[in-house]
């Protein structure tokens, strides 16, 4: 079941092969679309969709994921959580979170419609067709967190930051 709001919010999503399985229990934190150039080689499309969300809040309903550590364009790298079996992304940690907020591809839900962007992001290289919606924040590169994500966010945040990895 999937509604809108927070109080029942679920989204389930998975792999291609349907072994793995999750399940979004809150609605996220904020859905970046990142146009940068690293974004759009790891995913091999003009930007990702991720939906950030704490770790807590996905459960896995089947299968199992690999973590396979790869580089990322901060130097610090990033886990990404892969299918086993089919090989697709369905959530990756980067280091500034550890492994307390996972970065979902909204593209494995099973209505990735449920979660547009909060926010374009690295848009001073976005492919110059993509054309952005108005009314969607955009910013050239990355942004200030307190200027963007809403206050129960940050409070999430902050309760989440406080807890020991």
């Amino acid at each position: 079941m999937e509604a809108a709001s927070a109080d029942s919010f679920s989204a389930d999503g998975g792999c291609d092969c349907r072994f793995v399985r999750y399940r979004l229990s809150s609605p996220p934190l904020f859905v970046h679309c990142c146009h940068c150039r690293w974004c759009q080689r790891e995913s091999g499309a003009a930007f990702a969709l991720n939906a950030l969300i704490e770790a807590a809040r996905v459960t896995l309903l089947a299968g199992e994921v690999k973590v396979i550590d790869t580089p990322s364009a901060s130097g610090q790298g990033q886990l990404i959580a892969r299918c086993p079996r089919c090989l697709v992304a369905l959530w990756s940690n980067y280091s500034g979170s550890g492994r307390r907020v996972h970065f979902v591809r909204v593209g494995t839900l099973d209505n990735p419609d449920l979660l547009p962007p909060d926010i374009h992001i690295f848009t001073a290289s976005k492919q110059p067709w993509v054309v952005l919606p108005p009314g969607t924040p955009a910013v050239p590169e990355y942004y200030d967190r307190e200027d963007h994500w809403p206050a129960d966010s940050l409070a999430r945040r902050e309760a989440l930051l406080a807890q020991p990895e």
